[in-house]
């Protein structure tokens, strides 16, 4: 985050440099140097130290979405805006300051837990829009400072309304997207970080037995939700499950590599889509997700 600073006065220099600009011009540009003081007047009176964010907050960053910021722009979520703070956690308040990247690990892991909270169905948010955080910085640490902001933030332009979709979900739509998260976060948050098997065989045998505990637990939520194409996916994801179990018990890379083929396939996002549709969610597959499974 940052240290606070007061943005009174920037009100109120604002506030006059706009309205001396106007005696300067002819009579047929006040109007638009009006607009222009009135726009310049609201966005600072809507500026907001980023200590105080709260959840459901949709704002503009005061220039790059990336750096250190001290305050942000927060608008009505009915406007264009370019985030929304999704989810916030404080980090343990006895620790010493962990350094950028310690914080860094920490907001990665848990923002996209907090995030799924509040916006449940990633395939629903809107083109270009990625997860970031507010963290503290050392010299913000050293005030107490231990707050993390999640946002979903346009990497490019902008968009409306609010994320928040957690509690207009019915049931059975909470319960899938609950499933379906857990079992794409354990493939993720349990990837190697050597590209091939024979170099971390037990790496991804972990890999593989937390995606198959995850796929088991998505197997057994669906068996409460009916619907035709909802039952042809729990088929699919109990056979997944079964290789992604003979993956987790593999000898040697061989034998992962056969058990693991199938497996992967057979979670590829385009299969879950028509009974995404039948259940009432989104159907297009992220792009980031697509890429991945398309090879």
């Amino acid at each position: 985050m940052g240290i606070s600073v007061p943005y009174r006065s920037l009100r109120s220099i604002s506030a006059v440099t706009a309205l001396l600009a106007i005696g300067a011009v002819g009579c047929s540009d006040v109007s638009d140097a009006v607009d222009s003081a009135k726009d310049s007047a609201k966005k600072v009176a809507r500026q907001r130290s980023v200590f105080s964010l709260d959840v459901g907050d949709c704002y503009n960053p005061n220039g790059k979405v990336e750096g250190t910021a001290y305050a942000v722009e927060i608008v009505p979520c009915n406007e264009a805006h370019e985030g929304q703070v999704v989810g916030e956690f404080a980090i343990d308040k006895g620790k010493e300051y962990p350094g950028d990247d310690g914080v860094s690990t920490i907001a990665d892991t848990r923002c996209p837990v907090e995030a799924q909270k509040y916006a449940p169905d990633t395939w629903a948010l809107p083109t270009g829009v990625a997860l970031f955080y507010y963290t503290p910085t050392k010299e913000s640490w050293a005030t107490g400072d231990r707050a993390v902001s999640c946002t979903y933030t346009a990497e490019k332009g902008t968009f409306s309304g609010t994320l928040n979709t957690a509690k207009s979900l019915k049931p059975e739509q909470t319960t899938y997207l609950k499933g379906s998260n857990a079992v794409y976060e354990a493939l993720w948050a349990n990837q190697s970080e050597k590209d091939a098997v024979e170099d971390d065989l037990a790496g991804y045998k972990a890999q593989a037995k937390a995606v198959a505990a995850a796929l088991d637990a998505h197997v057994k939520g669906l068996d409460g939700i009916e619907g035709t194409e909802v039952g042809k996916l729990r088929a699919t994801l109990t056979k997944a499950a079964g290789n992604w179990k003979k993956a987790a018990n593999a000898a040697d890379a061989d034998a992962f590599y056969i058990a693991y083929d199938p497996a992967f396939a057979d979670i590829d996002p385009n299969k879950s889509v028509a009974a995404r549709k039948e259940l009432g969610l989104a159907t297009t597959v992220p792009a980031d997700e697509a890429e991945v499974w398309a090879g």
